[in-house]
């Protein structure tokens, strides 16, 4: 568990801390407490796991934000699972979260995300560029009308 400067001293910011004393079920909750696809906690929990890099943030012992990296360790990476639980948005975690994944990964070739719907312009005013070639494959409804361009 490595502790991380803090913008806020409030919060406790965790790289890659013990994932085996984090709550999955409490994990899962935040997805769904910002409308994501429900998660199942044991597929989370392996899913973290596998992961290059983790990140959590604190509040006292409750969980208040995450996200990570799912990478290949030199040429392609993918920040995932960027969730700030909604009673602390504007707060600057996702601004955190962000860039300490991506400052992690200067020596990627390819480094991208998949932002959730309306998160466009928080992402910009990152740096992101939007990709014009990136691809994806439906996994449903939902995600072809939020994420794909119409034919």
């Amino acid at each position: 568990m490595t502790p991380t400067t803090t913008p806020n001293p409030a919060y406790r910011y965790l790289i890659n801390p013990d994932l085996s004393t984090v709550d999955w079920e409490y994990v899962v909750s935040l997805f769904y407490k910002i409308n994501w696809r429900r998660r199942e906690p044991k597929e989370i929990k392996a899913a973290f796991r596998n992961s290059t890099t983790t990140i959590f943030i604190y509040e006292e012992d409750r969980i208040i934000a995450f996200g990570r990296v799912v990478g290949d360790g030199r040429y392609y990476a993918l920040l995932a699972d960027i969730v700030v639980d909604p009673d602390f948005q504007g707060h600057g975690l996702g601004k955190y979260l962000v860039t300490t994944l991506n400052n992690q990964l200067v020596d990627y070739h390819f480094v991208n995300l998949s932002a959730a719907p309306g998160a466009d312009q928080f992402y910009k005013s990152l740096g992101w560029k939007k990709q014009t070639t990136a691809f994806i494959w439906p996994q449903g409804p939902k995600q072809l009308r939020q994420h794909c361009e119409p034919d």
